[in-house]
Formats: C-alpha cells, sequence, structure tokens
C-alpha cells in the first residue's frame, strides 16, 4: 500500500501465507497484489481491492478431461473472477513467465561476461 503523501516515496509491504489469519482483508488492502504461494486459482474475486493491480506468479496442473494431455495449467489468482475487478492483471500461463526467462537469460549473459573481465 502506498503512502498518500508521496506514493512514489515509500510503500508498506505486507509478506502473508495461504495460512495467514484473515488473509482476504489483507489481500483486499493491497494496492499490488503479487501470488506466488502454489494453490490452483486461490486468489477469488472477494480478496482484491478494485483497481489493484494483480500480479499472478504461481504455476499449478489442474486436471481437464477436455485436454489432450488430461490437464491444464492455472496460476494461483481466478483469472476470470478477478479480472473485472482489477485494474491490471497478469494472465497465467502467459503472464509473468515469460519475463522471468528473459531476465535470467541477460543475467546469465551479464554472468559470463563478468568472469570473462579480469577484476
Amino acid at each position: 500500500m502506498l503512502c498518500q503523501k508521496d506514493p512514489h516515496a515509500n510503500a508498506t509491504v505486507t509478506l502473508c501465507h495461504s495460512a495467514t489469519r484473515d488473509l482476504p482483508a489483507h489481500c483486499r488492502r493491497a494496492d499490488i497484489l503479487i501470488a506466488a504461494m502454489g494453490v490452483a486459482q486461490f486468489v477469488k474475486a472477494g480478496m482484491v481491492k478494485p483497481g489493484a493491480v494483480v500480479v499472478d506468479v504461481g504455476v499449478n496442473r489442474v486436471a481437464d478431461p477436455a485436454a489432450l494431455s488430461g490437464s491444464r495449467l492455472v496460476g494461483d489468482v481466478a483469472f476470470a473472477e478477478v479480472q473485472p475487478i482489477a485494474g491490471k492483471i497478469t494472465p497465467n500461463p502467459g503472464g509473468v513467465g515469460p519475463m522471468t526467462i528473459a531476465m535470467l537469460l541477460q543475467n546469465t549473459v551479464r554472468a559470463a561476461e563478468q568472469s570473462r573481465t579480469p577484476p
């Protein structure tokens, strides 16, 4: 949640887990909600503050008889339910994963370059 005086200067970060007491209340206060607990579609519409930015990092495989493999990937956020409430939301799969891979590759190249340069 950002401070009212200067929203770019300060932030209060709250770290929760799936067993945090009154987790929905904590989530509803968040301007930015990052879900990364590994529980399929755990975050529901009632847990999201209207207009919040929701970043779904969790990846879960759930049974889906309609899929060729018999399963499909979903995130920790019930996307279709939360999307109308959120100001912005990342889909999952297809959201932050490609950016994570791009940054991992960039850091790998940077580390390789630094290892070749004498101190």
